[in-house]
C-alpha cells in the first residue's frame, strides 16, 4: 500500500476552491466569497514591462532574496511608511527579502523559526492559510480566542503559551474580520513576545485598508522589535496585483541563512517580470491604494445598511480595516450548509465561517473588495431575502 502523508491529512481542504466550484455551477451568482481587489495595477507596474524585456539575463536565475532595485524601493517605503528600519545606515538591524506571495512570506517564517512539533499561536478567527502553512510545516497551530468585537485577548493569549510555543501571529487589518488593531494593543503582544523569547510575525496585507479614522501601526517599527518582530507584506491587494505573486517580508537579521535556504529550494528567486512590476508600482505609491478606499468606504456603508434591516438574523461586530465582513448568522444550520444554500437557491456566495476555525456558531465571511457598486447593493438583497427565506423556514 503506498503512503499517504499523515501531516497533509491534518490540513484542511482550501475553502475557496470549494465555493467557487459551486458558483461556477449557479452562473449568475454574485460573488461576496474571494478576497481580492476590483481595480487593476497601476499604469507604471505595466510600463515597467519594457525593462524586463530590455535584458536578456531577466530570463535567467537571480538573486534569492529579490532585485536590488525593488528591494531598494520596498527599503525606503518602509522606512517612510511604516517606520521599519532595515540596516544600520536606517538604525536597523533587520533584513528584507522578495517572496512569491504573502502566503509564500508566511510559510518561510515558519519554516525558518520552527522544528517540527513546535507551536504557533494564531487568534480566531484565522486566515485558513496560516493555519493551514503552520500544519504543513508540522507544527500545531494553538488557537486563542477574541473578545465579541475580535479584538486581541492578552490573557487567552498568555494562556496559549507553553514551552513549544515559537511565535505569536497577529494580521491587522485582518482577514477575515476587518478588524483593526490598535497601536497599543500590538505593542502590548510585541513586548510580550520579546519578554518570553517568542517571535511576533504580524501580516500587514491590508495596510491601505482602512475606514472610519481607524489607522494602521507596524510593530515592526517598535525600538526593540528587530530582535524578534517577522513583518509580511503584499502587492496583490494594494496594487491590484494577486495574480503576479510578489510579497515581502523583513525579519531579523540571525535568519536570514534560513530563509535563503527555503526560499532557494522552494522558488530560487521571486518571478523576475513580477519584480519589474512591482518596482514600477512601487512608483505610484500608497496613494494609487487609497484613492480607492474611499469607494471601498462608501460600499461598506452601503452593506452595513442593508445588514441593519436584519438585525434580528445577524450580528456584524465592527469591521474599520480591509474589505470583509465577518457575519454571525443566529442559526443552527451549518456554516457550510447555509454557503451552499445561498449559492444554489438565492445565487449569492460567502465563505462559510468553520474554515476560519469558528467551530461553534453560524459565521460567513463577505467580503466586498471585488464588486462594483452596483454589483454589491444587487447581492446585499439577495444575501437579505436569502437570509429571511432560509432562516424563516426552520
Amino acid at each position: 500500500m503506498f503512503h499517504l502523508s499523515q501531516r497533509m491529512e491534518s490540513v484542511q481542504d482550501p475553502v475557496i476552491p470549494i465555493i467557487g466550484r459551486m458558483v461556477r455551477e449557479a452562473p449568475g451568482t454574485i460573488n461576496f466569497g474571494q478576497g481580492v481587489a476590483h481595480y487593476p495595477p497601476p499604469p507604471q507596474a505595466l510600463d515597467a514591462y519594457q525593462f524586463f524585456l530590455a535584458d536578456p539575463a531577466n530570463h535567467k536565475y537571480h538573486a534569492v532574496d529579490g532585485l536590488p532595485v525593488l528591494k531598494q524601493k520596498l527599503m525606503e517605503k518602509l522606512c517612510v511608511e511604516n517606520g521599519i528600519l532595515l540596516n544600520s545606515a536606517q538604525g536597523g538591524d533587520a533584513r528584507l527579502c522578495v517572496t512569491a506571495g504573502g502566503n509564500m512570506a508566511f510559510l518561510n517564517a515558519a519554516l525558518a523559526i520552527t522544528d517540527p512539533g513546535d507551536e504557533i499561536i494564531i487568534l480566531t478567527p484565522f486566515y485558513f492559510n496560516h493555519e493551514m502553512a503552520v500544519r504543513i510545516a508540522g507544527c500545531k497551530p494553538v488557537f486563542a480566542a477574541t473578545d465579541e468585537n475580535f479584538q486581541p485577548n492578552l490573557n487567552a493569549l498568555l494562556d496559549a503559551i507553553t514551552e513549544r510555543t515559537k511565535a505569536v501571529l497577529t494580521v491587522s487589518p485582518n482577514n477575515p474580520t476587518g478588524a483593526v488593531y490598535s497601536e497599543a494593543i500590538l505593542r502590548s503582544i510585541n513586548r510580550i513576545c520579546l519578554e518570553r523569547s517568542l517571535y511576533h510575525i504580524h501580516d500587514e496585507a491590508y495596510e491601505y485598508f482602512t475606514y472610519n479614522n481607524a489607522s494602521h501601526f507596524s510593530p515592526g517599527s517598535i525600538d526593540s522589535a528587530n530582535q524578534h518582530t517577522i513583518s509580511l507584506f503584499s502587492f496583490s491587494k494594494s496594487y491590484g496585483f494577486a495574480g503576479w505573486r510578489i510579497g515581502y517580508m523583513t525579519f531579523p537579521a540571525r535568519l536570514e541563512s534560513a530563509i535563503q535556504k527555503i526560499q532557494d529550494t522552494n522558488l530560487i528567486c521571486p518571478p523576475l517580470v513580477s519584480q519589474y512590476a512591482a518596482a514600477g508600482a512601487l512608483e505610484a505609491g500608497g496613494a494609487y491604494c487609497k484613492k480607492f478606499t474611499q469607494s471601498y468606504g462608501e460600499v461598506r456603508l452601503m452593506i452595513l445598511n442593508e445588514l441593519r434591516k436584519i438585525e434580528d438574523l445577524c450580528t456584524v461586530p465592527p469591521a474599520d480595516g480591509a474589505f470583509y465582513f465577518f457575519l454571525k448568522i443566529n442559526t443552527n444550520i451549518s456554516p457550510m450548509q447555509l454557503a451552499q444554500q445561498l449559492i444554489l437557491e438565492h445565487q449569492v456566495a460567502l465563505m462559510p465561517g468553520h474554515a476560519f476555525g469558528m467551530d461553534q456558531g453560524c459565521y460567513l465571511r463577505l467580503s466586498y473588495g471585488a464588486l462594483s457598486p452596483e454589483q454589491t447593493v444587487e447581492g446585499a438583497a439577495r444575501l437579505i431575502q436569502g437570509l429571511r427565506a432560509i432562516i424563516g423556514s426552520q
